[in-house]
């Protein structure tokens, strides 16, 4: 379990969102006359998806939301709906009956999400949609990473990896992430805009692993049955990764076969080091969690905060305002940076002796 006062080293991208939202407060205030007197409702409600497609959700952005909330003198709501779309309606009902102003909502799917929005909206409370856009939704804000540059990065950097560069034919395959999640859609967008216009390179398998390790690697193992000869795998996440991993393992492939990953998990991380994985995404929570609660509160204050740019909800065809951090491709000479910045720590990375001494290898070093 990550330290939830751990401090994270903020990107670029992250302080130039909180510097647009605190330029926005000021020009608010310098406009309005208004004080600085606390906001009369200081309630919000988040709600996070499940506890099995990613750690993220169990802990880093728990963690940091909560945080976050503290430093900014909010009362944060944190439930997970453990997968259930009907138990996330649940919990927004209970949380609006709590009295929430302000609901973080990251869907299961666009349809439940929409729903928990539209319910929102009858009660006066805000919705911001947090990493995940709700289609067809109506929240008045997105908070979360430029998600087909994730996948743009995930191309690019597979067909870097040493498994694979400098050869002039490559197979590969696709185990993308859930239908139902709008960022598996930009993160595929992302990956197969690159990897389509790669000279030599032939897709002769397409699949959803529907972030799901057990579909993932009854996906993989059909796929590689029909494919002995794959060079290269672009999974969608480090979660999905470790399923094709151990498949490869099973038949003495590991290391052999070009894998991709993302979210910079501790296990993501020990498969970079050990070649198993040849990089992973790295998005460090700040860049969500910090941007996303001070929004909420300037929200909660009467504000009315210019986001930096907008997204094109593919439903609708509504602009909706948005923020958005860029990620970072961690790969063997740059592993230690998640633990550096406190996003993993030493210890759930480098869990035993023999992972101890590796970590020490790549700049990772335990108390």
């Amino acid at each position: 379990m990550r330290n939830p006062h751990r401090v994270v080293a903020l990107t670029g991208t992250t302080v130039a969102l909180l510097a647009s939202l605190v330029a926005c407060s000021n020009n608010n205030k310098a406009s309005s006359g208004s004080s600085s007197a606390p906001p009369a409702n200081t309630k919000v409600g988040i709600l996070l998806p499940d506890t099995a497609s990613s750690p993220r959700w169990v802990s880093a952005d728990p963690n940091r939301l909560r945080s976050q909330c503290s430093a900014n003198k909010l009362t944060c709501y944190i439930d997970n709906a453990n997968g259930s779309a009907t138990t996330m309606e649940s919990q927004a009902q209970a949380l609006i009956n709590q009295g929430v102003g302000v609901l973080l909502v990251t869907n299961l799917d666009s349809g439940s999400g929409k729903a928990i929005e539209s319910l929102a909206k009858q009660h006066n409370v805000v919705t911001i949609d947090y990493d995940r856009l709700t289609t067809g939704g109506t929240a008045a804000y997105y908070v979360s990473f430029d998600n087909v540059k994730v996948g743009e990065d995930q191309g690019r950097s597979l067909t870097a990896c040493p498994q694979v560069a400098g050869k002039t034919a490559v197979n590969y395959v696709d185990i993308d992430g859930a239908p139902t999640d709008n960022n598996a859609t930009l993160f595929a967008q992302g990956y197969n805009s690159v990897l389509s216009k790669q000279a030599g390179w032939t897709k002769v398998g397409d699949q959803t692993g529907n972030w799901d390790p057990a579909t993932a690697q009854a996906v993989f193992t059909t796929m590689l049955g029909k494919n002995p000869n794959i060079n290269a795998v672009m999974v969608a996440n480090d979660t999905m990764a470790q399923s094709v991993i151990n498949v490869l393992k099973s038949q003495n492939l590991a290391g052999k076969v070009a894998v991709s990953g993302q979210d910079a998990t501790a296990g993501g991380l020990d498969n970079v080091m050990l070649g198993t994985q040849c990089f992973t995404i790295y998005k460090p929570v700040a860049g969500e969690a910090d941007v996303a609660v001070k929004l909420a509160g300037q929200i909660l204050s009467g504000q009315k905060p210019a986001a930096p740019t907008t997204i094109k909800d593919p439903a609708s065809g509504r602009e909706v305002p948005s923020y958005l951090a860029s990620p970072t491709v961690i790969t063997k000479k740059n592993v230690a940076q998640p633990v550096t910045d406190g996003y993993e720590t030493a210890q759930s990375v480098c869990p035993t002796p023999a992972l101890v001494k590796l970590c020490a290898e790549n700049g990772i070093h335990t108390p």
